[in-house]
């Protein structure tokens, strides 16, 4: 007799136990220095902000956004496999313990996301409407989580609808009418936030009947979900340790390649400078976190009012892009045809090296700019010089010892 909560606990212990393994790696000593660097400076220019806070500042509105969305956003993680379309399909109508404990798992992981951002807009919340009191505020927390609830089986349910397109456009509509209900009750207009409730009631029963009138679980989709988000969380753990269940994305981008190759002599001893530059470029992951990294460094640079926090906050974000980097090094891990190149191991450190270097004086470059954008010209000499130092001091010290 097939026990489905039986399997799921096997399938969740297996799924908790691989996760802790690998955020061993990710939560190591850089990364917990660097994360309580940008909370404490983060926290300490918020509280300096509140303080200065205009008087017809838009919380309200910020807040119902910030809520509404991570209310909508509320993926189902069933933790199924691909081979599961073979062998569990056959037992489907015995599956509903286990989807209904994926649901209390999926919501479970979800809620240390609110209660953090709750946390992170308390502060903001109380600092616009200081006659309040925090009951005030737990109300609305309370009927986030009502709405996230709400939102987790709407979107459990249109996982059995199979054109995309009707998903979409529900989910928009329902992120649409979780930020206006939130930020009606954030602005205590409860008139307006009932009648908004209502019709978020109403869709809310349409998509159960309308789910209900789909045949059967539509297993590709769930398989496909899934593995999009472990994919995803397997390609942020490859940064920080060897990924085997990894699985490669690749993109053409041919312009960029050829902008990127166009300098390189073609000669043997530059095949790992070409090698790693559209490795860069063409790899799902590499360049999408540098310019993410390059562009978030650079928000903070222009916020924070500090000119040597500007500068620390350079050089951090310089630190973190390069050894991200560094995982270029092992992208080609599993080829065996890398074995057959007639060059030595060195050149391929070397190439690694001068990639590095690249990338980090380039980062330094761009960060800079932003100083002289802000017309900080002394801003710019330190970051300009520090990020170069750094780069210089960290890729020969820690990246090559690394290497070796």
């Amino acid at each position: 007799m097939f026990d489905s909560h039986a399997f799921y606990k096997k399938r969740l212990s297996a799924h908790m136990k691989e996760l802790g393994r690998y955020l061993r790696y990710i939560l190591n000593g850089h990364m917990v220095i660097v994360i309580f660097f940008l909370i404490s400076t983060l926290a300490v220019y918020y509280q300096q902000v509140l303080t200065k806070l205009p008087e017809y500042f838009p919380t309200a509105l910020i807040i119902g956004i910030l809520f509404g969305l991570i209310a909508s956003y509320s993926p189902v993680r069933t933790l199924l496999k691909e081979p599961d379309l073979v062998f569990l399909i056959v037992a489907e109508d015995k599956m509903d313990a286990y989807f209904r404990n994926s649901l209390i798992y999926s919501f479970v992981i979800q809620l240390y996301a609110i209660l953090l951002l709750a946390a992170a807009l308390g502060p903001l919340y109380f600092a616009t409407y200081p006659d309040r009191s925090g009951n005030m505020y737990l109300l609305s927390i309370l009927v986030l989580l009502i709405i996230k609830i709400a939102n987790l089986f709407a979107n459990w349910w249109m996982l059995k609808v199979r054109d995309k397109n009707i998903r979409q456009l529900d989910m928009l509509v329902r992120t649409l009418l979780s930020m206006v209900i939130l930020y009606f009750v954030i602005r205590g207009d409860l008139l307006f936030a009932g009648i908004t409730t209502v019709i978020f009631v109403l869709l809310f029963l349409y998509d159960y009947t309308f789910s209900k009138k789909q045949h059967g679980i539509n297993w590709d989709l769930l398989i496909e979900k899934d593995q999009h988000r472990l994919q995803a969380f397997y390609r942020f753990a490859n940064m920080f340790a060897d990924v085997p269940h990894l699985k490669v994305r690749v993109k053409k981008r041919q312009w960029l390649v050829n902008l990127v190759t166009k300098g390189i002599p073609f000669k043997n001893s530059n095949s790992y400078d070409y090698l790693f530059r559209i490795t860069f470029v063409r790899s799902g992951e590499y360049l999408g976190m540098y310019f993410r990294l390059i562009v978030i460094g650079g928000i903070f640079i222009y916020l924070i009012p500090n000119i040597w926090i500007k500068v620390i906050f350079s050089i951090l974000f310089i630190y973190l892009s390069t050894f991200q980097m560094m995982a270029l090094y092992h992208h080609h891990r599993t080829n065996i045809w890398l074995d057959l190149y007639p060059l030595e191991s060195k050149e391929r450190k070397q190439s690694i090296i001068k990639i590095l270097y690249q990338l980090s004086f380039i980062q330094s470059v761009l960060f800079a700019l932003v100083f002289i954008v802000i017309q900080d010209y002394l801003g710019f000499l330190l970051a300009l010089t520090g990020g170069i130092l750094f780069s210089v001091v960290f890729i020969n010290g820690y990246v090559k010892a690394k290497l070796a």
